[in-house]
């Protein structure tokens, strides 16, 4: 992938300097040539791509968001990258184009990041510390399919019917934010992962996405995932965890340092603190933790 992201790098500046060609050859002249208009303002337009790699639980508000801004940039696209926070954080530093990150936890910012105070265990340095902020809170809640077949009340009779190996939970994988969340859950109640897993009382997604879908198509009989996936996806949610269980749900968010387009980053990160991009966030339960 790093072989790729040197060529898209090359092709992008090519673009920009033959533009910058084309408008000194022209001069005052440039709006009598239909041809030349054309070429700078594709030049133009692919100069300013943001791309954003993001939590799959941001999916619905910050394609919103991010569908606001746009309006009130003429001329810029964004390309959202829309995934687990673990197979985010492995394709940048396997180096592939990326402007913006914003992940679902901090472990996964913090390995990208020289400057964390902890977690930078592999000595990755590929995020602009000085942007880096916590955007967004979430909530971990319990899900059950429509009808709640199995009758999974809460956390606490999630526990008692698991260790009676009564039901099948679905949750994301280790790697994954929410099944990260997760583990802690089952840590909290005594609950042996390794051992419910044998005994095919659990079932994983490899993002928030996919663990949303095993309830929303009752292929579990309950799943732990994001308030604001549940919100979005009008799925019943039983109970909700409590910070003592699996701690706070803290996304943040950062510029990278080999950004194409740091300007234009700087700028979608100063808009996401705005009170328009909170009520994006706000409107499927997350709770903004920057507005300017």
């Amino acid at each position: 992938m790093a072989g790729s992201s040197i060529t898209r790098r090359s092709f992008v500046s090519a673009a920009v300097a033959a533009a910058g060609l084309g408008l000194a050859a022209c001069g005052g002249t440039q709006s009598q040539s239909t041809g030349s208009t054309a070429t700078d303002t594709t030049s133009t337009a692919e100069a300013k791509t943001l791309t954003v790699f993001a939590a799959a639980s941001l999916t619905e508000s910050l394609t919103e968001a991010g569908n606001l801004f746009k309006a009130v940039n003429d001329g810029v696209d964004i390309s959202f990258n829309f995934d687990s926070s673990g197979t985010l954080k492995t394709q940048i530093q396997e180096g592939a184009d990326c402007d913006v990150f914003i992940s679902a936890g901090q472990k996964q910012m913090n390995q990208l990041d020289a400057s964390a105070t902890s977690g930078n265990d592999e000595g990755l340095d590929f995020i602009n510390h000085d942007t880096r902020f916590d955007i967004l809170e979430n909530k971990v809640t319990l899900c059950v399919p429509d009808g709640n077949p199995k009758a999974v009340q809460g956390f606490d009779d999630m526990a008692k019917k698991l260790q009676a190996h009564d039901i099948l939970l679905g949750m994301g994988n280790s790697d994954v934010p929410v099944g990260q969340y997760t583990q802690k859950i089952l840590a909290y109640y005594n609950l042996d992962e390794t051992e419910l897993a044998n005994a095919g009382c659990i079932t994983y997604g490899t993002n928030v996405k996919e663990v949303t879908s095993q309830v929303t198509e009752a292929a579990v009989d309950c799943g732990v995932i994001y308030k604001t996936d549940a919100t979005s996806a009008n799925l019943t949610m039983v109970d909700e965890a409590m910070e003592e269980m699996c701690g706070r749900v803290v996304y943040p968010a950062a510029a990278t340092k080999n950004a194409l387009q740091p300007d234009l980053a700087a700028s979608f990160l100063s808009f996401l603190k705005t009170k328009d991009a909170g009520d994006c966030f706000e409107k499927v339960g997350f709770t903004p933790l920057a507005e300017a």
